[in-house]
């Protein structure tokens, strides 16, 4: 377990980032390969290995909640930003969920459109 310290702040600060990029982007670039090479089968293999990823789990968590422009934008479940050991809660829920994660599906939202006829806009949720 990473939380190795009673200072839960500490022990976020002092996650090893640099190495997690560096692991992510070597899987990136091992995906980027595999489809170039045609191999959809070992990069649809590969993309599974980043999704179960610790090093990309926590480089999204770090994205955001710390990085991003909305960081203080509440997301669909309403809570507005994240403190230490809520970004070590949502590394767990993600990492048991790694295995039988499914999309949402598209939200569709009809748009009018001007002869009277409307188009449907679909949202990632």
């Amino acid at each position: 377990m990473i939380r190795h310290s009673s200072n839960t702040s500490e022990s976020w600060k002092n996650l090893p980032w640099k190495k997690f990029r560096k692991d992510l982007f070597r899987l990136q670039k091992r995906v980027f390969k595999a489809v170039q090479a045609g191999n959809k089968r070992k990069a649809r293999s590969l993309q599974r290995l980043i999704l179960k990823s610790k090093a990309a789990r926590f480089l999204a968590i770090r994205q955001v909640t710390q990085l991003n422009a909305g960081k203080k934008t509440a997301g669909i479940d309403g809570v507005k930003s994240l403190d230490f050991t809520g970004r070590f809660d949502l590394e767990t829920i993600l990492k048991e969920s790694a295995g039988n994660w499914h999309h949402q599906g598209l939200r569709e939202i009809p748009i009018p459109k001007k002869d009277g006829t409307t188009r449907m806009l679909k949202i990632p949720t």
